[in-house]
């Protein structure tokens, strides 16, 4: 941490706050994938919370997107998504945090401090019913940002420019191809088990691509979920888009180690609740078979894209601190392709590769 950004955080809190506001000792948060670093600022004053987070973007982007497959925009984005996103999320009443101050130019963001609970770290140690309780009202909000969001259509949000369509399905499956199958190290790939791959990746994308759209947050899981004063409250929301409802409900039951807690049996019980309850606010029934397929097929889709990731993330970035998460991916990828008949006759095509990560 240098003194360069200690100042310039220290130099806008007063006019954030009031005179008579001011920092304390500024310490560094563990980042994500992205390149933006994160800060917890404890405050002093009168007129101000304790803390509050402060996002610092990567110089010399003005208008960073987390994601480079997103970056698809005619012109561009003439706003800072994470800041578009939140504008648009707080007028539907979704539990983001609160924005105290904004300087884009400056790279600084001044957001509420949520704390350091995830709701990941909410369930560990609880039973069963504790458990689903607490997915129950991450579901809950969910539907709130899915339904009240989709409602409220806004073109002047960005995430309803963008959605996952087959381009972007087949652009997420050739990651996987590329970084999973192909250049992942040591590992060798016949030439007619990729040409079998992408003709059955190609078929899922158009399903995929058929669905009925709605917004989505995009990363739904338990990491960006934060538990503060016992409601689930959502972060790391800049790349919302437009995508099938089950894209973020798999995201929640089915993202690195989700399911050393989230068993089979629990996963059943809790997309029974989403359906149900879906079904219930929309007042009207759909097939939950079908509902059903396109959930174990977006996990799956999904699945594949993490572990290409992970990779990618490994090999490219030499960011290999997510490695230790492929393997229980890669477990989930075979109990779930083998549930889908669309995809049960590439599992053993992939099989030797799966070996291989675990």
């Amino acid at each position: 941490m240098t003194d360069s950004i200690t100042e310039r955080i220290a130099a806008k809190i007063p006019t954030t706050f009031g005179a008579g506001t001011a920092l304390g000792s500024l310490a560094a948060l563990a980042g994500d994938a992205s390149s933006r670093r994160y800060y917890r600022a404890p405050l002093r004053g009168r007129n101000c919370p304790q803390s509050m987070i402060v996002m610092e973007l990567p110089a010399g982007s003005a208008l960073p997107l987390s994601s480079e497959e997103l970056a698809i925009f005619k012109d561009g984005p003439k706003e800072l998504p994470f800041l578009n996103l939140h504008r648009f999320l707080t007028s539907i009443g979704a539990k983001v945090p609160k924005l105290y101050g904004e300087w884009e130019r400056d790279g600084l963001l001044f957001l509420e401090d949520l704390g350091d609970t995830a709701l990941w770290d909410r369930v560990q140690g609880l039973a069963e019913s504790e458990v689903i309780a607490w997915y129950r009202k991450a579901i809950d909000e969910l539907l709130n940002l899915q339904l009240r969001g989709t409602q409220a259509r806004d073109d002047g949000c960005i995430a309803f420019q963008q959605r996952f369509d087959t381009k972007l399905y087949l652009w997420e499956f050739e990651h996987f191809i590329e970084w999973g199958l192909v250049k992942r190290p040591s590992a060798k790939v016949e030439a007619s088990s990729l040409e079998t791959l992408r003709k059955t990746f190609s078929e899922i994308a158009a399903r995929l691509d058929r669905q009925p759209a709605y917004l989505n947050h995009r990363d739904y899981h338990s990491w960006n979920l934060m538990i503060h004063d016992e409601t689930v409250r959502v972060i790391d929301f800049q790349d919302a888009l437009l995508a099938p409802p089950q894209y973020d409900l798999a995201s929640l039951l089915n993202d690195r180690i989700t399911d050393r807690v989230i068993k089979p049996q629990l996963e059943a019980q809790l997309v029974h609740y989403y359906f149900e309850r879906k079904c219930e606010l929309e007042k009207r029934q759909t097939n939950f078979d079908e509902f059903q397929d396109i959930y174990r097929l977006s996990a799956i889709q999904r699945d594949l894209k993490v572990v290409g990731r992970f990779y990618y993330l490994d090999i490219v970035k030499s960011k290999p601190g997510y490695m230790k998460f492929v393997p229980p991916t890669v477990r989930r990828l075979q109990r779930n392709l083998a549930r889908v008949a669309q995809t049960q006759a590439i599992l053993p095509l992939l099989s030797e590769h799966f070996e291989a990560m675990l």
